[in-house]
């Protein structure tokens, strides 16, 4: 299409069902935009919303009219401030149960190579905008039985979600590209009678600075 990048020649028909990648290069295009200014952090959330839940090309096209489409790639930068090294002194967990009650893992935090939630008949949190990584790759395990996980990443992971929903939720459009150096999550399991919700976010830090609810 005209708004993607590295578009196929010639452009697909509109209602061509669009790939994993069409979704991840698009979304790369939408926060270049944020960072540059062009989209603020609730209209990427939106977009980004939009993005990953678009089956064909049609859908995809209308979420970059309005913005530059860049010619060549580029690297994109670490956010200025951001670390990722753990902290000698910060807390870990390696697991979070909610039976019939819920567990809550955010603010700073160690995040281990593997983390496992289970989630049955209540609920559980698992926030890492403001966390430590001890290594490169990520892995969370999250089981929702009759109970549900949410996880919340920052916008500038690659984030990798696996899950499988039997008559319950396992929501994979967060998966996409983050920025070069930074940590990768990838997110497994599945979710029965119940539900695994994955978003990215803007950072705390960023979003207070605009002023924006958490």
């Amino acid at each position: 299409m005209t708004n993607l990048p590295e578009p196929v020649e010639p452009p697909g028909p509109p209602a061509m069902r669009a790939s994993d990648h069409d979704r991840d290069r698009v979304a790369q295009i939408l926060r270049d935009a944020a960072g540059d200014g062009r989209l603020t952090l609730e209209e990427l959330d939106e977009r980004l919303d939009a993005v990953y839940a678009a089956k064909t090309y049609a859908e995809l096209e209308p979420l970059t009219l309005d913005l530059p489409v860049p010619g060549t790639a580029h690297a994109a930068a670490l956010p200025s401030g951001v670390d990722f090294r753990p902290l000698p002194d910060a807390p870990s967990w390696r697991i979070g149960i909610g039976v019939m009650s819920g567990f809550r893992r955010a603010g700073v935090w160690n995040v281990p190579h593997r983390f496992s939630a289970f989630a049955f008949w209540g609920g559980g949190k698992i926030d890492l905008r403001d966390a430590r990584f001890t290594a490169d790759e990520v892995v969370i395990r999250a089981f929702a039985i009759m109970g549900g996980v949410e996880i919340i990443v920052p916008d500038d992971l690659t984030v990798h979600v696996k899950g499988l929903g039997i008559m319950g939720g396992f929501d994979e459009r967060a998966s996409g590209p983050g920025v070069p150096g930074a940590p990768k999550v990838v997110i497994k399991g599945f979710a029965f009678w119940g539900g695994v919700d994955v978003k990215r976010r803007a950072r705390r830090a960023e979003r207070k600075r605009r002023e924006l609810p958490d």
